[in-house]
C-alpha cells in the first residue's frame, strides 16, 4: 500500500509566499476606505481652494452642509469597512503579514480619534484655528509610520514612497499652519497622492490576486 504523499517543496514555498504576501480581501477593504477618504477630503480641499479664489461663493448654510456631507460619507465608508470585515469573519482576515499591517493602520486610526479631541478642544479653548491645523500634520505622520511598517512587511517600493511622502507632508503642514494658502495646497496634493492613489494601487493589486 503506498504511503501518504508528503507535501512537496513547491507547496511549502507557496505556503510561505502566502504568509508574506497576504490575502486579497482585507486589501480591498482598506483600499476602498483609503480611496474614499483621499477623494472625498481632497474634494473638500478643492472646495476651499475654490472659496479662496472666489469661484465658490455659497451661503454659510450651504457651505456647512457640504462639509458635513463629506464627513458623513467618509464615516459611512469606515462603518462599511468594519461591517464587511466582521461579516467575513476572522478566518478571512488573511495571513500574518496582512493582519499585522491592518493592525498597524487600525492602531493609527484609534490614535486619530484621540487627537480630534485634543486639537479640537485646544483650538476652541484658545480661539486659535491654527491649533486645529496641527491635527492633519500629525495624521500624515502617523500614516507615514504605518506605511513604514507595511513596507518592512511587504517590501513594495510604492509603500516606502508613500511613507516618505507622509513624513515630508507632516513636516510641511506643521511649518505652514500660519500660511493657510500654502497649507491648503500641500494638504490637497497629499490627500490625492498619499491616500487616494495608494488606495487605488491596493485595489488593483487585490483584484489581481483575486483573479
Amino acid at each position: 500500500m503506498p504511503s501518504p504523499a508528503k507535501p512537496s517543496a513547491e507547496a511549502d514555498l507557496a505556503f510561505l509566499r502566502s504568509i508574506v504576501e497576504g490575502g486579497a480581501r482585507p486589501s480591498i477593504t482598506m483600499a476602498l476606505v483609503y480611496m474614499a477618504g483621499g477623494l472625498l477630503y481632497g474634494l473638500q480641499c478643492l472646495f476651499h481652494i475654490g472659496q479662496m479664489f472666489g469661484v465658490v461663493n455659497w451661503p454659510p448654510l450651504a457651505n456647512l452642509s457640504f462639509i458635513l456631507a463629506i464627513n458623513v460619507a467618509v464615516c459611512a465608508s469606515i462603518v462599511w469597512a468594519v461591517w464587511r470585515d466582521k461579516k467575513e469573519g476572522r478566518a478571512n482576515l488573511g495571513p500574518l503579514a496582512t493582519r499585522t499591517m491592518n493592525a498597524g493602520f487600525s492602531s493609527a486610526g484609534m490614535v486619530n480619534l484621540a487627537m480630534v479631541a485634543i486639537f479640537g478642544v485646544g483650538a476652541w479653548r484658545d480661539s486659535d484655528f491654527a491649533i486645529w491645523l496641527y491635527y492633519p500634520a500629525v495624521v500624515f505622520g502617523l500614516q507615514a509610520a504605518a506605511w513604514s511598517v507595511a513596507w518592512m512587511l511587504k517590501k513594495k517600493p510604492w509603500m516606502l514612497l508613500t511613507s516618505a511622502g507622509g513624513w515630508l507632508t507632516s513636516v510641511a503642514l506643521g511649518l505652514l499652519v500660519r500660511q493657510p494658502d500654502a497649507y491648503l495646497y500641500v494638504c490637497t496634493a497629499a490627500l490625492f497622492l498619499l491616500f487616494a492613489l495608494p488606495g487605488w494601487i491596493m485595489f488593483r493589486e487585490a483584484k489581481a490576486k483575486a483573479a
